[in-house]
């Protein structure tokens, strides 16, 4: 069993930046891929990015390439996106997810196990 907390949601201006964070907990939680998704109001749930259990693979949206980056302290257990250059289109309940897999470039809610609740991430223009 892993149980995610997700933090460091707010509101930020358009271009500005934010860094969330997810801590996790579980004798075997080090050993999960950690990715976080999105929902958007009014619109699916989508993948943003996810970094594999040994800290090496990661792999992103296009939608955030080049702007968001993905990491994880093993000491702290705990997994950040570093959100760079934030839009308007950014804003969205932000979740944290683990998977005991890797499913290189295509990764959908379904391959997730665990979840965390959300911290909403607002960008004002």
């Amino acid at each position: 069993q892993v149980q995610l907390v997700e933090s460091g949601g707010g509101l930020v201006q358009a271009g500005g930046s934010l860094r969330l964070s997810c801590a996790a907990s579980g004798r075997t939680a080090s050993t999960y891929s950690m990715g976080w998704f999105r929902q958007a109001p009014g619109k699916e749930r989508e993948f943003v990015a996810v970094i594999g259990w040994r800290g090496i693979n990661t792999y992103y949206a296009d939608s955030v390439k080049g702007r968001f980056t993905i990491s994880r302290d093993y000491a702290k257990n705990t997994v950040y996106l570093q959100m760079n250059s934030v839009e308007p289109e950014d804003t969205a309940v932000y979740c944290c997810a683990a998977s005991s897999g890797w499913y290189g470039s295509s990764w959908s809610q379904d391959d997730m196990h665990y979840w965390g609740k959300g911290t909403l991430v607002t960008v004002s223009s």
